[in-house]
């Protein structure tokens, strides 16, 4: 981990044209020599860590309209990036749908708070003040975020953003290189095959929601949050309950 004081010279110092962003560059490249497309998203969060002044960083993915956590630096970036899924709301959410970044440099007070008030108090409570989101894909099509979690109030400066931007356009890269189609080369990796059940049991859960109330999609997945919130638990955790048939949404047992 580099120190406050390294941070400050690599970040705040005066170093000649392009020496910042080339060691940027190096940490980066050495942090994912050997890597597979499928541990770059790890190891990506890790350097962000590393070279950043943020406390975590995660990476989602976006599948009709909900986020599904990919990859965290820890488990307090995993929990709020679980949180955003969870309470559909938040900087991820935004520029998942927008397919721009979205900048939160301060959910203790201001304007921040207002425009996403259940996830600012949430997050607060759980040590984070500000949030930046990065969107994954190419031109329009949006397939993520990257999100970087700090626990004090800030903006990244535009070196520090480019740095991101770098690493999100890494991400999109090794993302497109997943062997997705059923039947790949690498298809049944537990990596894949773990995301792909986690969204599909999210999927499933919505769907017996919907059975049991007759509601829509969108009603069903609200009250499947809603219920998750109420009990301290994330989306997933919830819909697992609803598969497993451990929670019904119309009074029987």
């Amino acid at each position: 981990m580099r120190s406050g004081d390294d941070r400050e010279e690599f970040f705040g110092g005066t170093p000649g044209p392009g020496d910042d962003h080339s060691r940027a560059e190096a940490l980066i490249a050495e942090g994912l020599r050997g890597a597979r497309p499928e541990e770059i998203p790890g190891r990506l969060c890790a350097a962000l860590v590393e070279l950043l002044p943020v406390s975590g960083a995660s990476v989602s993915l976006r599948s009709d309209g909900l986020p599904v956590r990919i990859s965290a630096s820890d488990e307090a970036a995993s929990y709020l990036a679980e949180l955003q899924a969870t309470v559909g709301e938040g900087p991820g959410m935004l520029a998942g749908r927008l397919g721009a970044t979205v900048l939160a440099r301060d959910l203790t007070a201001g304007r921040d708070p207002q425009r996403w008030p259940v996830f600012a108090h949430e997050a607060t409570a759980a040590g984070v003040a500000a949030v930046y989101s990065l969107p994954l894909g190419i031109d329009a099509l949006c397939v993520g975020t990257l999100d970087l979690y700090r626990g004090t109030p800030g903006d990244l400066t535009e070196r520090q953003l480019r740095t991101a931007r770098r690493a999100a356009g890494l991400l999109t890269e090794a993302l497109a290189s997943l062997p997705w189609e059923e039947n790949g080369e690498r298809g049944d990796e537990p990596w894949v095959c773990g995301l792909a059940a986690d969204h599909d049991g999210i999927n499933q859960a919505v769907g017996m929601i919907m059975a049991q109330l007759g509601a829509d999609a969108a009603e069903a997945l609200a009250r499947l949050r809603g219920h998750a919130f109420v009990l301290g638990r994330t989306v997933l955790e919830a819909a697992r309950d609803v598969v497993e048939r451990r929670m019904r949404f119309d009074g029987d047992l």
